[in-house]
C-alpha cells in the first residue's frame, strides 16, 4: 500500500486517459497464421461469439486465481520495457526481440520467426449476421463512395527502415494496411471516450517454442499501430505472451487476466506511472488484494454477470484491501457552499452573488440552444398554465374575482420572465403556491367582515413585505438556511409534492360528482331510442321553437322530458379518468424507456426527454377521436381584469384609515416569513450538491428579485409569486444530462444539468401569450392536465430520504434496500425520527386546511426549532446520518471508500 501511495502520487494529478483493451489469438490454418479478435474491454469484457458470429453481451470478467497468479510470474520473469520510444510496429517488436536475446531469454536463431509470428495480419470481429434487428437496420451508413475511394488510398503497404547498430534491415510490406476501411467504418468507436488509448494483448501458441515468449511494453507515446486495433485509437500498452504448444487454454486465460487488470482504475493508473517490474508486481498484489473469491462448488463460472448499475470508482489515495468497518465513525460534515456565508457589510452577499453571477451571463443564454430545452419548454409551460388556471380559478373564487384567471396568467408570464431573466438561479419556477393562496382568501375574508377595502390594504402588505424581504437580502439573513437540515427541507418538499397529489386527485374525485353516473339506465333501452320534449303550453309556439335546442333548453324553458332514452349520459366521468391516469402512467413509462433494452440509445434518450409531450399529445388525441364533451383548458381571450370595476393599477390611498398603512406591516411580517421560508428552502433544493451545478447560486439576489416583483404585482393587483418547489424539480429533471459516450455495459453517467435561462424565459413568454392561443389550447382536457400535476408531484417525491423511510415501515428487514443509514443506525431508532416528521407534516397538513392557516409560516418556521430540539432525543452519531444534507448516493460513496482506507 505504501509502494502504491508513492507511485500513484498526489490526488489532484490530471486522470490518465480511457484504456480500450483488445486482445487477439494467434490462428493457425495451415501453415499460414493470422491474429484474430478474440475479445476487447472499456469497462467490461465482451467475448466473439463464433457460433453466433456476433459479440456477447457485456459482463464482468471473472478471472481464476491460478490465471492471475501465472500473470505475477509472467511479468517477474518476462521482459518489461517501460516508456520505449516506439513509432511502428516491426520497430516496437524488433526492439523487444533484442531485450529478450540481450536477457539471455530468447535464441538468437529464433528471431526471424518471432518477428514474422508478430507481424501477421490482425482479422477483427466486423462481419455481422445476415438477419439484423430493425435497430441496427436503421443505423445509418456513411457514403460507400467516398470510403472505397479513402480505402484504395489506405490500402498502401508501409515498409519500416531504421539503423540499429549500424547495420540497416529492410522489412517486408506489412499483411495489413496502417488505418483500414473497416476501422473506419466501425461504429464501435462512438462508445470509446475522445482521447482514449489502447491496450493491445496478443497470445498464442507455437511449435518452435521450448519457453514461453513474454513481455509487457509501455510506449513513450500513445502510437497508431496500423491494422492492430480493431477501431483507430493510439497504443500505448502491449502484451505479448506465446508459447510452446498445448497450452492455449492456460495462455488465453492469462490474457484475459491481464486485459482485465488493464481496464480495473488503480492497475490502470500503475501501468502508466510504473517506473519498474516491481511497480507492476505491486499493482497485482493490490489488485489480488481486493479480489473476491467464489467457490466453484456454489457457483457455475459459465455464468455472466451483468454489470452493475453502477461502478464504484477506485480510492486513488490509498491502496489499503477492503473487508474494514467503519461503524463508529461519523459522515463527513457537508459544508453548504461560499454564496449562504455571512459578509457582515451592507449588501455584502448580495454584492458577492451578483460577481460570481455576471461571469456566466453570456453562458447561460447560449447554452440553452439544445433539444432537451424543446421538451423542458413544452412540459414546464403545460405545467405553469395549468398552474396559473388552477390557481387563477380558485383566487378568483376567493377574492370574488378581485384577482383571477386572466390576473394569474399575466402575473405569471411578467414576474416568471423577469426572474428567469435576472435572478441568481435561473432554473428555480415562479408561481402561485398553496399557502399564498391560502393567506390571500383569510385577507380577503378579514377586509370584508371589518370593511377594509381588500384591494388597498393588500397593496400596503404587499409593499411591507417587499421593504422587509429587502432588508433581508441587505443583512444577509440568507445565512440562516445553513442551519436548515435535511428534516425541515424534507418536511417542506413532501408537504408541497402531496399538495399537488391531493389536487390533482380531487379534481378527479371533483369529475365524479359533476358528472354523476347514471346506474340506473338499461342498455336496453338504446334500441327503444326515444326523448320528446312537452312543452307547458302546446299552444306557445315561442317556446316550442326554443325546445329545439336540446335537453337543457328544454329544462330551462320549463319543458318536461318523455321517452325511455332521455336519462342516458355518456359517461364523461370514466372518459376523465381514462385521460387523467393514461397521461400519468404513460409519461412515467416513457420516462424509464431510457433504460429498455429496445430500439439504440438516442431514439430511447429522445422518447424519454420528450415523455410528457408525447402523453399530453397522444391523450389529446383520444379525446378527440371519442368527441365527448370532457371538460376543456378555458383560457380568457380578452386581455381586461377580471372585474370590471378595477384596473391594472392599485392607487395607494383614499379607501383605508391612515393606520391600516402602518398596520398592514404585521400581516406582512407572516407574508415574509412565507415567501422566505418558500424561496430558501427550494432553492436550497435546487442547488443540491447531488445536481452537479457549475454556475453558482444565488440566495440574495434570487430574494432581491422576488421582493421587487412582489411590490410590482401589489401596485398592479396580480398575485404574489415565490418559488414552486415541485415545477422547479420537474424543471431540472427535464434538464439533467448524461454521457453520450458510454462504454457497453456501462448506465449513463449523470453529469449535471443544463443551466441556462432560455427554457424558463421561453415559457413564461408562452404563458403570456397563451391568451392568444385560446383557440388552439381550448382542445386539451383539463384531466390530462391533471396528470400532468400527478406526475409532478408523484416525481418530485423521488430521492426524497424521508419517503424511503417511510416505506420501511411496510418492508420485512430481509427485503430493506441497502442504505448507508441502516448500515449505521438500529432500524427501531430510524422509525422514530420518521414518525416525529410524519407527525410534523400532518400538522402542517390540518393547519393548511382551518382557519389557523394564518400562523402556517411560522409553523414552517417551527421546523427548525423541532429539529433542534431532536438533538435531546437522538444522538449526535443518529442525526449525523439520517439527517445530513449529504445525498443518499454521495453517502455512500463516502461510506465506501472509509472502508477502503481502513
Amino acid at each position: 500500500a505504501e509502494r502504491l501511495r508513492y507511485i500513484l502520487g498526489e490526488d489532484d494529478e490530471p486522470p490518465n486517459p480511457t484504456l480500450f483493451t483488445e486482445m487477439d489469438t494467434l490462428q493457425h490454418d495451415g501453415e499460414e497464421m493470422e491474429w484474430k479478435e478474440s475479445a476487447r474491454w472499456i469497462k467490461f469484457e465482451e467475448k466473439v461469439e463464433e457460433g453466433g458470429e456476433r459479440w456477447s453481451k457485456p459482463h464482468v470478467s471473472t478471472l481464476s486465481l491460478h490465471s492471475l497468479f501465472e500473470l505475477r510470474t509472467c511479468l517477474q520473469t518476462g521482459t518489461v520495457l517501460l516508456d520505449l520510444d516506439g513509432y511502428s510496429l516491426p520497430q516496437i517488436i524488433d526492439d523487444v526481440v533484442e531485450k529478450q536475446i540481450e536477457d539471455g531469454l530468447l535464441k538468437p536463431e529464433l528471431r526471424e520467426k518471432i518477428s514474422y509470428v508478430l507481424l501477421r495480419k490482425h482479422r477483427h470481429q466486423t462481419k455481422k449476421p445476415i438477419h439484423r434487428s430493425l435497430a441496427d437496420i436503421g443505423k445509418s451508413v456513411s457514403s460507400n463512395t467516398k470510403m472505397k475511394r479513402f480505402e484504395s488510398a489506405a490500402s498502401a503497404f508501409v515498409f519500416g527502415v531504421w539503423k540499429r547498430g549500424g547495420k540497416a534491415k529492410f522489412w517486408q510490406p506489412l499483411p495489413s494496411p496502417p488505418l483500414s476501411f473497416q476501422q473506419l467504418k466501425n461504429k464501435f468507436i462512438k462508445k470509446i471516450p475522445k482521447d482514449a488509448e489502447a491496450s493491445n494483448v496478443l497470445v498464442g501458441e507455437v511449435e518452435f517454442l521450448e519457453k514461453p515468449f513474454v513481455a509487457f511494453v509501455r510506449l513513450l507515446q500513445a502510437t497508431m499501430l496500423g491494422g492492430v486495433t480493431e477501431v483507430p485509437v493510439p497504443t500505448r500498452f502491449l502484451f505479448i505472451l506465446l508459447g510452446p504448444a498445448g497450452k492455449a487454454k492456460s495462455y488465453n486465460e492469462i490474457g484475459r487476466a491481464i486485459a482485465t487488470l488493464m481496464v480495473d482504475d488503480l492497475f490502470s493508473d500503475v501501468a502508466y506511472k510504473a517506473r519498474d517490474r516491481e511497480d507492476l508486481i505491486a499493482g497485482i498484489d493490490e489488485f489480488l488484494d481486493e479480489v473476491i473469491v467464489l467457490p466453484p462448488g456454489e457457483w457455475d463460472p459459465n455464468i455472466r454477470i451483468e454489470p452493475p448499475k453502477k461502478v464504484p470508482s477506485a480510492d486513488k489515495s490509498a491502496g489499503g484491501g477492503g473487508g474494514g468497518s467503519d461503524d463508529g465513525e461519523m459522515p463527513e460534515v457537508h459544508e453548504i457552499g461560499e454564496e449562504l456565508a455571512w459578509t457582515g457589510r451592507f449588501c455584502g452577499g448580495l454584492y458577492l452573488d451578483i460577481k460570481r453571477k455576471l461571469p456566466w451571463f453570456p453562458s447561460d443564454f447560449y447554452e440553452g440552444f439544445h433539444i432537451q430545452s424543446i421538451s423542458a419548454i413544452l412540459f414546464i409551460y403545460l405545467g405553469c398554465i395549468t398552474n396559473a388556471i388552477t390557481f387563477g380559478g380558485l383566487l378568483g373564487d376567493a377574492t370574488d374575482n378581485y384577482q383571477g384567471v386572466m390576473e394569474s396568467f399575466l402575473g405569471t408570464a411578467m414576474a416568471g420572465s423577469m426572474f428567469c431573466l435576472f435572478a441568481g438561479q435561473p432554473l428555480i419556477i415562479l408561481s402561485s403556491t398553496g399557502p399564498i393562496l391560502i393567506f390571500e382568501k383569510l385577507l380577503f375574508d378579514f377586509s370584508k367582515g371589518n370593511g377594509i377595502d381588500y384591494m388597498e390594504f393588500r397593496l400596503w402588505i404587499g409593499l411591507h413585505s417587499a421593504l422587509q424581504c429587502l432588508i433581508l437580502v441587505a443583512t444577509d439573513a440568507s445565512f440562516i438556511i445553513k442551519y436548515i437540515t435535511r428534516f425541515t427541507e424534507e418536511g417542506f418538499s413532501t408537504l408541497i409534492s402531496f399538495i399537488f397529489i391531493y389536487d390533482a386527485i380531487k379534481k378527479m374525485i371533483g369529475a365524479f360528482k359533476y358528472y354523476p353516473i347514471n346506474s340506473d339506465f338499461k342498455p336496453d333501452y338504446v334500441t327503444m331510442y326515444k326523448c320528446e320534449c312537452i312543452a307547458p303550453d302546446p299552444g306557445v309556439s315561442q317556446i316550442r321553437r326554443q325546445l329545439s335546442g336540446g335537453i337543457l333548453e328544454c329544462l330551462k324553458y320549463g319543458g318536461s322530458l318523455v321517452g325511455k332514452s332521455c336519462k342516458f349520459v355518456p359517461d364523461l366521468a370514466l372518459m376523465s379518468f381514462i385521460l387523467f391516469f393514461g397521461t400519468y402512467s404513460m409519461t412515467l413509462t416513457l420516462k424509464k424507456f431510457k433504460f429498455s433494452r429496445y430500439f439504440p440509445t438516442k431514439v430511447r434518450a429522445f422518447i424519454a426527454d420528450f415523455s410528457n409531450v408525447f402523453s399530453i399529445l397522444l391523450f389529446c388525441g383520444v379525446d378527440a377521436c371519442f368527441g365527448l364533451d370532457t371538460p376543456k383548458l378555458h383560457i380568457p381571450t380578452i386581455i381586461k381584469p377580471t372585474r370590471l370595476d378595477r384596473g391594472w393599477f392599485v392607487f395607494p390611498f383614499g379607501k383605508n384609515p391612515w393606520w391600516v398603512y402602518l398596520a398592514s406591516a404585521l400581516p406582512a411580517l407572516l407574508v415574509t416569513i412565507l415567501i422566505f421560508m418558500d424561496q430558501q428552502i427550494t432553492a436550497v433544493i435546487v442547488n443540491r450538491k447531488e445536481h452537479k451545478l457549475r454556475k453558482a447560486a444565488g440566495y440574495h439576489l434570487d430574494l432581491f428579485w422576488v421582493g421587487i416583483l412582489m411590490a410590482v404585482c401589489s401596485f398592479m393587483g396580480l398575485p404574489w409569486y415565490v418559488a414552486a418547489t415541485v415545477i422547479s424539480i420537474a424543471h431540472i429533471d427535464s434538464l439533467k444530462m448524461e454521457t453520450e459516450t458510454s462504454a457497453p455495459g456501462e448506465q449513463p453517467q449523470f453529469l449535471g444539468v443544463r443551466e441556462q435561462r432560455v427554457t424558463g424565459i421561453i415559457v413564461f413568454v408562452l404563458t403570456g401569450i397563451s391568451v392568444f392561443l385560446a383557440p388552439i389550447l381550448k382542445y386539451i382536457p383539463m384531466p390530462v392536465l391533471y396528470g400532468v400535476f400527478l406526475y409532478m408531484g408523484v416525481a418530485s417525491l423521488n430521492g426524497i430520504q424521508f419517503w424511503e423511510r417511510c416505506k420501511l415501515f411496510l418492508m420485512p428487514a430481509k427485503h430493506q434496500p441497502d442504505y448507508v443509514f441502516l448500515r449505521h443506525v438500529p432500524l427501531r431508532r430510524i422509525h422514530l425520527f420518521t414518525l416525529v416528521q410524519i407527525v410534523c407534516l400532518a400538522v402542517l397538513w390540518i393547519l393548511k386546511s382551518t382557519v389557523a392557516a394564518i400562523i402556517f409560516p411560522v409553523m414552517i418556521l417551527a421546523l427548525i426549532l423541532v429539529r433542534r430540539l431532536l438533538d435531546f432525543v437522538f444522538s449526535q452519531h443518529d442525526l449525523a446520518w439520517i439527517d445530513n444534507i449529504i445525498p443518499e448516493k454521495e453517502k455512500k460513496k463516502e461510506d465506501d471508500k472509509k472502508k477502503k482506507k481502513k
